[in-house]
C-alpha cells in the first residue's frame, strides 16, 4: 500500500473560479505568523540564549543540537499533518482544523522558551538546565508549528487554480520574507534580555494570521466517500521510519567528518585540514541529502516513488538550497561577532537581515510573476547561481558593509528561489494528495536545517580552535557547494516542467 488517497471525483468549486486580490492573502495569512516566530526566533533569540547557558568555545555545537531536535521534530509532525489533513472529514474543511489548533499550541509553548533563563546557573545530567529547558520548548514550539503548516501547505493547490499558482506563490514567500524587517526591532529588545517581550509579540502574530486564515479562506468539507481509502497504521509508521532514516543518515554524516578529522594527525597544517576537511563536509551534507530525501521518500510514497522520480529530485533541490540559505541566516550572528568583530552583532543581525529583505521581497514578487511566464526550472536555476555569488563575497567581505553586499546578493537569489521552487513543486504534487507530498517535501524544510546545522556547527567549532572565526569561513565556503550543487541537479527535475 502507498500513502496516495483516492483522486477526486471532480475538481472543487475553489479550484475552478479566478481568485481575486484578496484571496492571496487570506489563503496565505498564516505564513505570516509562522515567518514572524521563526524569524524572530531562529536567527535572533536562538543563538542569543544559547551563548548564554553554554560554554563559548562550544557554542555553535550547542545551537546546532537545538536546531537539529527541533527539526526532527517538525520532520516527524508536519507529514503526519499533511497526511491527516488529506483524510479529514471537518465541516470546517480538511486543513483549517490543523491550522487553527497548532496555532493556538504554538502559542502556549512560547511560555517554554521564555522559561529557560529562570534555570541559568543550574545543572540536569552534566548539561546546563537552562539549555535543556530551551531545547525542550524549540522542539514543542516546531512540532506545534508543523502541525499547523503540514496542512497550511495544502491550501495552495487545493484552492489556486492552476494558473495563478506562480503569483499564489508569490505572495506566499512575500508573506515569509516580511517579518525580516521585523527583526529590525526583535535585535535590540533580545540584546536587552526583553525575552517576554519578544515572545509577545511572537505570540501576537501567530494568534491574529491564525485568525483571519480560518475565518476568511473558503474551504469545502471533504465528502466522506471521497476520503483517502485504507488505515493509518501503514502511513504513520512510514513517516517515523522517514524521520529516523534521514537524522540517521545527517548524523551518520557528521562522524564520517569527525572520523576524518582524527586520521589527519595532529600535525597536519592549517591548509590541509580546511582543504580535507572542508571538501569532506560538502560530500557528507550533499551525501546525507541525496541518501535522506530518497530513502525518506520511497519509505514516504511507498511503490509509487517510482512514478513520482521529478518530485524527489525537487526536494533534493529544495534542500540542498534551504540548507545553505538557513544555515548562513542561522549562523549569522556568531559570524559577525567572530570573524567581523562587530559591535553588538545581535542588532546588527537584524541589520544585516533587513538589508537582504529588501532585495527579497521584489525578486519574491518578480520570481512569482515570471514563473508563470518564462518557466520555472530557468529562474530556479538562476536563483542558485545568484546565491552562490553572494556567499563568495560574503566570504571575501572584512565588514559590515561587505558582509551586507553578500547578503543581499543571497537574498535576491533566495527571493527567486522561494517564490518559483514552490511553483514547482505544486505543479509536481498529485493533487489528490497535495497535503501528503507536500507534506513529504518538509525533508526539505526541517532536513535543511539538519543537514546544514547539524553538520556545519561542530565543523566550525572545530575549525574555530584551530584558528579563531575559520570556522565560519570554511562552513559559508561548503554551503556555497550546496548553491551550485542545486543548480546541477535540476536536470532530473522534467515531466512536462519548463
Amino acid at each position: 500500500m502507498t500513502l496516495i488517497g483516492n483522486p477526486p471525483e471532480t475538481e472543487s468549486r475553489a479550484t475552478q473560479r479566478p481568485l481575486r486580490w484578496h484571496d492571496f492573502l487570506t489563503i496565505n495569512a498564516y505564513w505570516l505568523g509562522l515567518n514572524i516566530s521563526s524569524g524572530a526566533i531562529t536567527p535572533v533569540l536562538l543563538p542569543f540564549l544559547v551563548a548564554a547557558f553554554v560554554p563559548t568555545a562550544e557554542k555553535t555545537t550547542y545551537l546546532a543540537g537545538a536546531r537539529v531536535l527541533g527539526l526532527a521534530a517538525a520532520m516527524l509532525v508536519q507529514p503526519l499533518s499533511g497526511l491527516l489533513s488529506d483524510r479529514n472529514t471537518s465541516s470546517w474543511g480538511r486543513r483549517r482544523p490543523f491550522i487553527a489548533t497548532g496555532a493556538a499550541l504554538n502559542i502556549l509553548v512560547l511560555g517554554v522558551i521564555g522559561a529557560a533563563p529562570a534555570f541559568a546557573g543550574r545543572a540536569a545530567f552534566g548539561l546546563s538546565a537552562a539549555y535543556l529547558v530551551l531545547v525542550l520548548g524549540i522542539v514543542l514550539q516546531q512540532a506545534s508549528a508543523n502541525w499547523a503548516q503540514g496542512a497550511l501547505q495544502a491550501l495552495l493547490p487545493d484552492a489556486v487554480p492552476e494558473g495563478q499558482r506562480g503569483l499564489a506563490s508569490g505572495v506566499k514567500s512575500v508573506f515569509e520574507l516580511l517579518p525580516i524587517f521585523l527583526v529590525i526591532l526583535i535585535g535590540p529588545l533580545v540584546q536587552a534580555g526583553r525575552i517576554w517581550l519578544v515572545l509577545g509579540i511572537v505570540a501576537g502574530g501567530l494568534a491574529v494570521t491564525a485568525a483571519i486564515n480560518v475565518r476568511f479562506v473558503r474551504e469545502e468539507p471533504l465528502p466522506v466517500a471521497r476520503k483517502p481509502a485504507g488505515g493509518l497504521r501503514e502511513p504513520v509508521l512510514r513517516v517515523l521510519a522517514l524521520t529516523a532514516i534521514f537524522v540517521a543518515a545527517t548524523q551518520g554524516a557528521v562522524w564520517l567528518v569527525r572520523t576524518g578529522g582524527h586520521l589527519l594527525g595532529a600535525e597536519a597544517s592549517v591548509a590541509l585540514r580546511v582543504t580535507a576537511i572542508g571538501l569532506a563536509g560538502l560530500a557528507a551534507m550533499a551525501a546525507a541529502i541525496f541518501a535522506g530525501v530518497f530513502a525518506g521518500a520511497w519509505v514516504g510514497i511507498g511503490r509509487g516513488a517510482r512514478a513520482q522520480t521529478p518530485f524527489i529530485w525537487w526536494v533534493v533541490n529544495r534542500l540542498l538550497f534551504l540548507a545553505a540559505v538557513g544555515s548562513i541566516q542561522g549562523f549569522a550572528q556568531y559570524y559577525l561577532g567572530d570573524v567581523l568583530h562587530i559591535a553588538n552583532p545581535v542588532s546588527m543581525t537584524t541589520v544585516l537581515l533587513a538589508a537582504v529583505a529588501a532585495f527579497l521581497l521584489p525578486s519574491a514578487l518578480a520570481g512569482g510573476y515570471l514563473a508563470d511566464r518564462v518557466g520555472r526550472r530557468r529562474l530556479v536555476a538562476l536563483a542558485g547561481l545568484i546565491a552562490a555569488a553572494g556567499t563568495l563575497a560574503l566570504l571575501l567581505a572584512h565588514d559590515l558593509s561587505g558582509a551586507i553586499a553578500g547578503a543581499c546578493l543571497i537574498g535576491l537569489g533566495a527571493g527567486t528561489f522561494m517564490a518559483t521552487n514552490w511553483a514547482l513543486g505544486t505543479d509536481l504534487a498529485p493533487r489528490e494528495a497535495a497535503g501528503k507530498y507536500l507534506g513529504i517535501s518538509n525533508l526539505a524544510g526541517a532536513g535543511a536545517g539538519i543537514v546544514g546545522a547539524g553538520i556545519g556547527g561542530p565543523l566550525a567549532d572545530s575549525f574555530n580552535a584551530l584558528q579563531p572565526g575559520l570556522g565560519y569561513r570554511v562552513v559559508f565556503a561548503i554551503y556555497g557547494g550546496l548553491f551550485l550543487l542545486s543548480v546541477a541537479v535540476l536536470r532530473q527535475v522534467k515531466q512536462g516542467i519548463r
